[in-house]
């Protein structure tokens, strides 16, 4: 279903399943709480955590706990890399809805994407449960009409474009003391 703006902001906020464009990937996206709908649609295990997508940084900082000086680390990184296609994969504080990561629930990835809609999609809405546009284990989907075509029940932007890089965020977890990379994207992460 093809909506505009305002429509597919209201859809977001009473729960319902969206699909959005960001600067990687289409993303699949819902609030938090009814995150088991992006693993229903999508065919997706429960051992493979969602993405909390916002606006701003500022906006996901209670969603992951440290200490002082690991969140002036994380600081850093994001100060250098986001808006952009970076997901960093933090401790978790208890914000979280345990679906967002059933299989580790003591961890979130984070990420600001680089998209001006996305941004004000999530501006609008708050940070989000996010993941590629696709069937587990498939290509993610580059357009609208190929998102429409495998996921009818999920509500799109009308008039968009819907294409980004086309490379998933390269994704980097804390350990505690350095960065490592669980997926290589477009962002090269200097290691510590």
């Amino acid at each position: 279903m093809n909506v505009s703006l305002e429509v597919i902001i209201n859809a977001a906020k009473t729960g319902k399943l969206i699909s959005f464009p960001t600067d990687t990937v289409p993303a699949l996206a819902t609030i938090p709480e009814q995150a088991e709908l992006i693993y229903a649609a999508k065919q997706r295990s429960f051992d493979k955590p969602l993405i909390l997508m916002a606006a701003k940084a500022e906006d996901l900082w209670d969603y992951v706990q440290g200490s002082e000086i690991e969140y002036q680390i994380w600081q850093k990184v994001v100060n250098q890399y986001w808006p952009g296609a970076l997901t960093l994969v933090l401790p978790a504080s208890n914000t979280i809805p345990k679906v967002m990561n059933p299989h580790d629930p003591t961890t979130i990835g984070i990420r600001v994407p680089n998209h001006t809609i996305a941004q004000s999609i999530l501006a609008q809405t708050g940070p989000m449960a996010t993941t590629s546009a696709n069937l587990s284990g498939q290509p993610a989907l580059e357009n609208r009409a190929e998102i429409n075509i495998q996921f009818p029940e999920v509500i799109t932007l009308e008039s968009t474009e819907y294409k980004g890089l086309g490379t998933p965020s390269t994704v980097a977890k804390w350990t505690g003391t350095n960065w490592q990379i669980l997926r290589q994207g477009s962002i090269k992460l200097a290691q510590n």
